[in-house]
């Protein structure tokens, strides 16, 4: 279930603005996610491999070029996919643990 739940959030964060990898890691930490890069960098390019993802290179000031990813089309609707699943687990987590039969 955590594999599912990590992309469910890097796709969703990268469907609000594209995003590097690093800058997806700091946001899945401060979000009380801790998600190593080991774990996201190869997500990202099963994703782009996959065709959700499209990526560019961007030129940095401050170091090497950074990847950046958005979503393509089948992107957003593999995230919305996914959306209306997690959803509907999390009710479910939520009756159960409340008691609700």
């Amino acid at each position: 279930m955590r594999k599912g739940v990590v992309e469910l959030a890097v796709l969703a964060i990268i469907g609000r603005q594209e995003r590097y990898g690093y800058d997806i890691v700091e946001i899945l930490k401060t979000n009380g996610l801790t998600i190593t890069e080991g774990t996201v960098y190869p997500l990202l390019t099963r994703l782009r491999k996959e065709g959700f993802l499209d990526s560019r290179l961007v030129e940095s000031e401050l170091g090497p070029a950074r990847k950046y990813y958005c979503l393509t089309a089948s992107g957003r609707e593999y995230l919305d996919a996914l959306s209306i699943e997690w959803v509907d687990l999390s009710s479910g987590i939520y009756r159960v643990l409340n008691g609700d039969d």
